[in-house]
């Protein structure tokens, strides 16, 4: 056993990884997608470092190994969807649905290409996207190459079990393979978190300063802090994150 608990870690996502799968298998959905995070092209690997789609998962196409194209995710339509709908939705027919009316979804149907799914080889699914903490987007499918299966049904039986499954995995697999620092408790001083929310409305730092009654380089020393303490460096990546996180809100500092 490591001493940083790697090996009990992983083994609770191989365990999972096989649940997946024996789920898929057993309702009819085998072909297994997952992506830890659709904006970083590694594939998510096992306790070996070998990438799951090549040792528990399989996908419709064998040929496909999209796990080791890089710009997969850019051109996938279903992975598209995950970006913008964060509740689970199946496929069927060229259209996207769920449990309900979604706008995001509504959307996406408005301006969707069947070509874009049927080239994969994929007639219905079942797409859980896991939206977590520090903006991470990952999302597990469960696909089929029958058109005649009755996807809504399935969906509506399954739906739920499924999405928990694929959080439960996500953030087991997140605790085993992503840097500790990720998970780490941010705190703001009410001067970063006042800086932060300025920023966000669009204000410079020398138009903060003014608003404060402090100098512009005292802003500035606020805000490297406060990218210090998310892990990102720049203005952008930080107010970026501190909104995501809910450290500040939609709207800026008004």
């Amino acid at each position: 056993m490591d001493s940083d608990g790697r090996e009990p870690a992983f083994g609770e996502v191989m365990r999972l990884a096989r649940e997946i799968d024996q789920a898929g298998r057993d309702i009819g959905l085998p072909y297994i997608a997952v992506s830890a995070d659709i904006s970083d092209p590694s594939p998510v690997v096992g306790d070996d470092g070998r990438p799951l789609a090549e040792t528990v998962f399989r996908w419709v196409d064998p040929n496909l190994a999209y796990w080791k194209d890089r710009a997969f995710a850019l051109r996938a339509g279903i992975i598209r969807v995950v970006r913008v709908c964060g509740e689970p939705f199946f496929y069927q027919e060229g259209k996207m649905h769920s449990w309900r009316q979604v706008r995001a979804l509504d959307g996406v149907n408005q301006h969707i290409d069947p070509d874009a799914y049927g080239s994969y080889g994929v007639e219905g699914a079942i797409i859980a996207p896991i939206h977590s903490p520090m903006g991470v987007i990952g999302a597990i499918v469960w696909a089929t190459d029958d058109a005649s299966a009755d996807i809504s049904r399935i969906f509506k039986e399954h739906g739920a079990a499924l999405y928990l499954l694929a959080l439960r995995f996500l953030s087991a697999y997140r605790d085993a393979a992503l840097p500790a620092a990720a998970t780490e408790l941010v705190e703001f001083t009410r001067r970063e978190a006042q800086c932060l929310k300025w920023a966000a409305a669009g204000k410079t730092d020398a138009e903060i300063a003014t608003i404060m009654g402090v100098s512009a380089p005292t802003v500035r020393f606020h805000m490297t802090n406060a990218s210090r303490k998310l892990g990102v460096s720049g203005r952008s990546q930080t107010i970026r994150l501190a909104t995501t996180l809910g450290y500040i809100g939609q709207g800026g500092g008004g």
